[in-house]
């Protein structure tokens, strides 16, 4: 039995960055490999009442509107394709947690939230998809295993606005993150390329933060600029290292009987380079959880 990964074409956009452009071509080697059933989370129109109620309204309908510095605050300019991605991206983070609470495990083929705050855009992040889960579903407690080059600047102010938001962020770049109860930062200051034990121990330590905190969801990003090619990247980490992270990340989730969802993050190497880093996690998640999905 396939999980669901959620994607539909109007996720892609000409974006300066790779964020949106290499969504379609994971999702085609994803389908064309049969790691996962590609699932269509619905229009974008439908996310955009939520996202007024979590973000600033204005900030919200500036994005809508394509109107003044708001609409293109996280560091594109504004376009109609780039609008009606970043709503059906968003749309599917909705579409998606429904998924993994009833399967188990549910991806969104879909990247760019966490440095997105409550009043405007951030780090080619729009808004906020990660609090948009806590945010719609404020009876469960939801957690982010944030596993970027940079830290979850964003999720982390929100989590001073949502009770039932947590965070454990492992980065090279903390980006403004100052931790907290429910934020846990580790910035990794060293190259891992050699040596993979630091961030297996802040994995090991992230998982105990977790199970403390008894989530009912766990949102997994699943960032691709750690790799030691990336040009924004410090943790210089190997192809191989971030596929045991991976498998890290979905063998503590299925032991703990945790419904995972899980997402991509970062990555600014060429296409034919960064597209097989993030299939290699959907490869992972497929042979983790083939026929053994925690329902």
């Amino acid at each position: 039995m396939k999980f669901k990964a959620f994607f539909r074409p109007d996720y892609y956009a000409p974006t300066p960055t790779q964020s949106m452009r290499k969504l379609p071509p994971v999702a085609e080697e994803v389908q064309r490999l049969g790691l996962a059933e590609i699932t269509d989370g619905g229009s974008g129109e439908k996310v955009i009442p939520k996202l007024r109620k979590l973000h600033c309204p204005d900030f919200v309908k500036a994005f809508d509107e394509g109107d003044g510095f708001l609409a293109s605050s996280q560091g594109w300019g504004w376009t109609p394709q780039i609008r009606n991605g970043v709503f059906a991206i968003n749309q599917g983070m909705i579409s998606a947690t429904k998924a993994a609470l009833k399967d188990g495990i549910a991806a969104n083929i879909a990247q760019g939230f966490h440095h997105s705050g409550y009043s405007m855009g951030c780090g080619f992040c729009t808004f906020n998809g990660l609090a948009l889960v806590a945010a719609e579903n404020p009876r469960l407690k939801v957690a982010v295993l944030d596993c970027d080059q940079h830290g979850g600047n964003g999720t982390e102010e929100f989590i001073g606005r949502l009770k039932n938001l947590y965070q454990c962020t492992i980065n090279g770049t903390s980006f403004g993150c100052e931790g907290g109860e429910r934020s846990k930062v580790f910035t990794l200051r060293t190259a891992i390329r050699d040596n993979f034990a630091p961030y297996k121990k802040a994995m090991e330590k992230s998982f105990e933060h977790i199970k403390g905190w008894s989530p009912d969801l766990v949102i997994y990003q699943a960032g691709a600029d750690p790799h030691e090619n990336d040009p924004l990247g410090s943790l210089m980490m190997t192809t191989e290292q971030m596929r045991r992270r991976d498998v890290m990340a979905f063998e503590f989730c299925k032991r703990e009987k945790l419904p995972v969802l899980f997402v991509l993050a970062g990555g600014y190497q060429q296409m034919r380079d960064l597209v097989p880093l993030h299939v290699q996690t959907f490869e992972e998640a497929a042979r983790i959880y083939t026929d053994h999905l925690c329902v």
